[in-house]
């Protein structure tokens, strides 16, 4: 019988979660980002955040790191400061072989009325379609991913410039 029982367990568990299409917009609030488009991408574990102008600095005995970013794909005018705690420097290697050292942060992801905290490395991502990678691990045991479809769980939303 417990057998049992654990199978239904998870066949509850799987219906509570959420379905992302291969993209979606979603918020990091702890960052000030109220909307970002962003790429599922299930073949990258970490997921990247789009930042230039990194400035480490010690505030309280912790390392932080203080940011910009352009949160609007083809945008290179609406800038967003951000601050967050240095959770760790990872040599990533891209879609194109290319290694990079990053430093790693942990922010809160908002979807759909979800939320969680997930760690993202940051990189510039200025030639890149999406200015926000959201990787597996972001989404491990709270989301599938439907790659025929899109915006299936975050809105798009009207997003002032400026």
């Amino acid at each position: 019988m417990p057998f049992v029982f654990r199978l239904c367990n998870k066949m509850t568990e799987k219906r509570k979660l959420l379905t992302f299409g291969w993209r979606e917009w979603v918020g990091l609030p702890e960052l000030g980002i109220e909307a970002i488009k962003a790429k599922v991408d299930t073949g990258a574990r970490t997921s990247a955040i789009h930042a230039f102008q990194l400035k480490t600095f010690s505030e309280g005995g912790r390392e932080r790191v203080e940011f910009r970013i352009h949160p609007l794909q083809k945008d290179t005018v609406t800038e967003v400061t951000c601050t967050a705690d240095v959770l760790d420097k990872r040599i990533v290697t891209d879609s194109g072989g290319h290694k990079e050292e990053r430093l790693v942060i942990s922010t809160l992801l908002m979807i759909g009325g979800e939320s969680w905290p997930i760690e993202a490395t940051l990189t510039a991502r200025d030639n890149m379609m999406f200015r926000m990678l959201l990787g597996r691990t972001a989404l491990k045991g709270r989301a599938r991913v439907n790659p025929a479809l899109s915006y299936l769980v975050g809105k798009k939303r009207r997003v002032k410039k400026g």
